[in-house]
């Protein structure tokens, strides 16, 4: 969907000023929000959590914080499946006469559970490009999930990889299933997506699956 998540190519957010040895969190409370994410009885579908944050207004999402993004998402879900009620949610306390359900992941878990390596890799149909292709970013503006930038679409690139096929994000935040596409690294010139003024040597490489993609 077309958003202010979507900040590739934007002008006026001001400049990138990354932290010196920046730390991996910021705060204790960033720490705990990463760790309810992933031990959420909704975090089988990462694809639906990334198209929620994508659904926090515009305001919201520009004033909200990384991780404060992830805990409005987070309160989101859990309400939205039935997980929790919004009662509950407000006051911190389970309501003691609803149904209890056995964890997704206890807490001790989550470490393991955030350095095993997964995949989305599957087997999924025959890819229609190869290396060397000349390719076009389709001009695709859905109202759902997608992970092809705005700033690439209509613009020319040249296919270097072929990954297999890999889980389709737009049909998996949906509930529709795993859906697997063949996933490709697509080489961009910077002048091919910003113009004459991008310097003449630069390239831009995105992974793009291949619904994203028409011959060129």
């Amino acid at each position: 969907m077309n958003g202010v998540h979507d900040m590739g190519g934007m002008h006026g957010l001001g400049p990138i000023a990354p932290d010196t040895d920046e730390p991996v969190f910021h705060a204790d409370w960033e720490k705990r929000v990463l760790a309810m994410v992933i031990a959420s009885p909704t975090r089988g579908n990462i694809d639906a959590g990334r198209h929620r944050r994508e659904l926090i207004p515009g305001p919201d999402y520009l004033r909200l914080s990384y991780y404060e993004r992830w805990f409005e998402a987070l309160c989101a879900m859990l309400v939205g499946s039935g997980a929790v009620s919004a009662e509950e949610l407000a006051s911190g306390r389970a309501d003691p006469t609803a149904a209890k359900a056995t964890p997704r992941l206890a807490a001790g878990d989550v470490d393991a559970a955030l350095s095993r390596q997964g995949s989305y890799l599957r087997e999924g149909p025959a890819p229609a490009f190869k290396p060397g292709d000349a390719v076009r970013a389709r001009n695709l503006n859905p109202v759902g999930h997608t992970r092809l930038p705005r700033y690439v679409r209509g613009r020319l690139g040249v296919v270097e990889r072929a990954h297999g096929a890999h889980v389709y994000p737009d049909t998996h935040a949906h509930g529709g299933g795993e859906d697997p596409r063949p996933l490709y690294t697509v080489r961009f010139t910077a002048r091919e997506l910003w113009g004459p003024d991008a310097a003449p040597d630069d390239n831009l490489r995105l992974d793009l699956w291949e619904p994203y993609l028409e011959r060129a």
